[in-house]
């Protein structure tokens, strides 16, 4: 019989990369947490991390049981979910989002889950798509909206090597989000119709998170130019005021620019302006949801409908 207890702590090993961290974040002394990896390693009679100077690495065997423990963990919350539920007789539903993406679309689409089952218990988790999706997988969160740029979608710190096996996400897309370089309307390429990025090597940046300042640099290194960044924050609307204050230009998702710099002309001393790449695709957000593989109740399926029509109404706009 496998202790569900070492499972939880060879998980809390793998996310976190050493003892030290994960006894940290599980409340135990770094002994307590070696000792029950090593106590899962002579039940199974194998080895599951290889231990060294610079942390731990899971082997093939750690991988299988850290997914294990994933699901585990995952049906655990589902069943107490289900509990709950008996007791209060109310369903209770935690949705996570990023906060412009919630902004924009989770109103309109909560108004209809309310509608649809009144005695819904709604929580809402506010975080980057990094923190929030690995929140899905383990069962805490049942939905979360999110986002990626061009990469694949940021599931959290992962030990180095194939990642383990465990509850699947399932990802379904709502809207493209483009890029917009929003710079003073007195800047001499103001009166443009859309800037590539190659013509604004030269100008300064202050941008509104640190994904949006890799996803410029990266742009960037192709074009053949290092952007100098005078500034990064964690809000496009500190962002937009840095560059009225002629910090720099900043560049910014179209729906952290609505509705008061979605079109022209925009506010005063400021115009937001489509950016290109030469002969690429625009630069965009990829926005979508995500949720366990398995979506099996009807709260989540209809919030999961609603936000799909939310976006359908906000690109048709």
């Amino acid at each position: 019989m496998i202790d569900v207890q070492r499972l939880r702590v060879l998980r809390a090993v793998a996310e976190h990369g050493s003892f030290n961290r994960a006894a940290t974040a599980l409340r135990l002394t770094p002994s307590a947490v070696s000792q029950q990896v090593a106590a899962l390693e002579r039940g199974l009679g194998t080895e599951v991390v290889v231990r060294s100077t610079r942390g731990i690495t899971l082997t093939p065997a750690g991988r299988v049981m850290v997914g294990a423990a994933e699901s585990v963990a995952a049906e655990l919350e589902h069943a107490r979910q289900q509990v709950e539920r008996l007791s209060t007789r109310r369903t209770q539903l935690t949705v996570a989002a990023f906060t412009s993406g919630g902004r924009l679309l989770l109103p309109g689409a909560l108004a209809r889950l309310t509608a649809a089952h009144p005695d819904t218990v709604i929580h809402i988790r506010e975080g980057e798509p990094e923190d929030t999706l690995p929140l899905v997988r383990r069962g805490t969160v049942d939905l979360a909206l999110a986002y990626h740029f061009d990469g694949p979608l940021p599931t959290g710190p992962l030990p180095v090597g194939p990642q383990p096996a465990g509850p699947r996400l399932e990802w379904t897309p709502l809207l493209e989000d483009p890029l917009h370089v929003v710079l003073p309307a007195d800047h001499r390429l103001a009166d443009r119709p859309a800037l590539d990025l190659t013509e604004l090597a030269a100008e300064p940046w202050v941008l509104g998170c640190l994904k949006t300042e890799a996803f410029l640099r990266r742009y960037a290194e192709r074009a053949g130019f290092t952007p100098e960044i005078r500034g990064t924050t964690t809000d496009y609307f500190f962002a937009r005021s840095l560059v009225a204050a002629g910090l720099g230009l900043s560049l910014i998702p179209s729906i952290a620019l609505t509705p008061d710099l979605s079109g022209p002309p925009g506010p005063p001393g400021l115009r937001a302006l489509p950016v290109t790449t030469g002969s690429g695709p625009a630069p965009a957000r990829h926005i979508g949801v995500a949720t366990r593989a398995r979506p099996d109740r009807p709260h989540v399926t209809t919030l999961l409908q609603a936000l799909r029509d939310e976006a359908a109404r906000y690109s048709a706009a």
